[in-house]
């Protein structure tokens, strides 16, 4: 071996050793908030978590178990039924309600709360407008757990819908062929052929509703209904024991790690790909096809489209009151730590994606699978596993007189690595994605042109990754502006966003003045939803 080839194989061990380690760190800084939240248990119970054990944990473990059982069964009929239509039968308004009913997922959960009680409470316009028209029969609250798994239902079942169709449309002309030569009927070719072959998709987009119904704060906290989450705020902010919120949020990461179980095994069920087949669609009555607009219009019109109006009446008749200098601070408080976190976790994501090419062991693999765990975490999990450790070194720093007060605690730190924690998975798949589109021949080839790294990347990968890494940046800035409960928790005094003030305004039923800074979340968040619709369009 001559001296260039030793030198050479050292660089390579050297870079190779340099990347996992990095790539080892990213994945403990990521594993942290996890490992403080499970260790809290290592602590003495305290005469706070005997009260929460006795008189709240039973009735949250209730409230969970109800909730998860009405988003399951309503959501997954609503999204396979949506996607059976929209995906096999033409009828009215077919194109449009195709991608239109991905639209609710713009609006988060905690806005399409509060627009329902505001619409449907006895003052709204709902029951006024009946009251008008001589109409006095009484509507049913929706304050109460069933209102709240409605609303959650119709927020997350476009996850079930997006899944459902994709697998519905992948079976094609043959499944639906093979069911007609063997005599069966339209009712029988779904039960019997399709919804066997697309049930472990169906399944995967249950198990993202369950995973998002378990992390949900916002709209909980709008129809007062006890949770782990609601649980774990008033642990913290409301018997002031870190310890007893930590435990709480063990509980919660133990039910998550169940779901991520199932959701693992239904995804080795799926395989890796879906093969889009030549789809045929079958043709129905004209009663049917009404049935099937009026099926899709409905669900359209109060999952996105009335609470949509409503934000925007309720903006335009509150703007005067409620848009001071204030908003000037909302705003920028939002841009400034939706901007940092995003072009962090953007350039952690193309270390951890890059390092998963050139390296693709089983040590990566794992370590990569780590540090992209944080999105199945709810975030008042992770803003209580990262807080206490930010505590523990202000309190060390404290007590060797490096300074005289807590720096970290209330600083914008706490938010950042948590944010980071909770979102790395939103920045990571689509430059991982983008990255395998860069073939191993494309790379011979920029080797035999330039000697140099830094000339390879930028003439070669960064056009093919860019693509990744703006959806990546645009992806990421969406969800932290969207995020809630770390927001909340972690920010210090006065330092408000968006959507703290939606949970300020909301906590004291002003829905109408809720609504400027709601209505500014769902514009943004319809970014996300038209990439989606892209690529969902690329594949079809």
């Amino acid at each position: 071996m001559s001296d260039d080839q030793a030198v050479s194989q050292d660089h390579t061990l050297s870079r190779r050793i340099l990347s996992k380690s990095v790539l080892g760190l990213i994945s403990l800084f990521m594993l942290v908030p996890i490992i403080v939240v499970l260790f809290s248990w290592t602590q003495p119970v305290s005469d706070i978590w005997i009260h929460m054990r006795e008189y709240v944990l039973p009735q949250v473990l209730k409230n969970t178990a109800i909730l998860l059982m009405m988003v399951t069964v309503i959501s997954g009929g609503l999204g396979t039924a949506l996607a059976w239509v929209t995906s096999m039968y033409r009828f009215p308004g077919q194109r449009f309600f195709a991608w239109a009913l991905m639209m609710p997922l713009a609006i988060p959960a905690y806005v399409l709360a509060f627009v329902t009680i505001g619409i449907v409470d006895f003052s709204g316009p709902l029951q006024t407008g009946l009251r008008d028209l001589g109409i006095t029969t009484a509507i049913p609250s929706v304050r109460n757990i069933w209102g709240a798994g409605l609303v959650l239902s119709l927020a997350f079942y476009p996850y079930v819908y997006l899944l459902a169709r994709q697998a519905f449309l992948s079976q094609g002309r043959r499944a639906i062929e093979a069911g007609q030569m063997l005599g069966l009927s339209r009712s029988r070719i779904f039960f019997r052929l399709a919804l066997p072959q697309a049930l472990p998709w169906i399944i995967g987009g249950l198990l993202l509703a369950t995973m998002e119904t378990l992390a949900d704060f916002g709209a909980v906290s709008v129809f007062n209904i006890d949770t782990f989450t609601t649980a774990i705020y008033k642990a913290w902010f409301g018997f002031f024991s870190l310890t007893t919120a930590a435990q709480l949020a063990a509980l919660l990461i133990g039910v998550i790690f169940i779901v991520v179980l199932f959701e693992q095994y239904w995804q080795a069920r799926r395989g890796k790909s879906l093969t889009q087949g030549n789809n045929r669609r079958f043709e129905t009555s004209k009663s049917a096809k009404l049935g099937m607009s009026l099926l899709c219009t409905s669900v359209f019109l109060l999952a996105f489209l009335i609470p949509f109006l409503q934000l925007v009446y309720w903006t335009a008749i509150n703007f005067r009151q409620d848009f001071d200098a204030r908003y000037i601070d909302f705003v920028t408080n939002s841009l400034l730590i939706a901007s940092m976190t995003t072009l962090f976790i953007a350039v952690l994501a193309i270390i951890i994606a890059w390092t998963k090419r050139q390296y693709p062991d089983q040590s990566t693999k794992l370590m990569t699978t780590l540090a992209t765990l944080g999105y199945v975490v709810p975030g008042t999990v992770l803003a209580v596993g990262v807080f206490i450790p930010i505590a523990w070194l202000d309190n060390q720093l404290i007590a060797l007189s490096i300074t005289s007060e807590q720096v970290l605690s209330g600083s914008v730190i706490v938010m950042l690595l948590a944010l980071s924690t909770r979102f790395m998975t939103v920045s990571f798949q689509p430059v991982d994605r983008q990255l395998q589109r860069l073939t191993v021949n494309t790379e011979a080839a920029a080797e035999l042109l330039s000697d140099s790294p830094l000339q390879r990347w930028r003439h070669v990968v960064l056009p093919v990754l860019s693509p990744g890494v703006l959806t990546a940046l645009l992806m990421g800035f969406v969800e932290v502006m969207k995020e809630m409960p770390i927001t909340l928790m972690t920010r210090r005094q006065g330092w408000d966003t968006l959507a703290v003030r939606v949970f300020e305004m909301t906590s004291e039923g002003m829905w109408g003045r809720a609504a400027l800074p709601s209505l500014l979340i769902v514009m943004v968040g319809i970014i996300p939803v038209w990439i989606l619709l892209r690529q969902s369009d690329k594949n079809s």
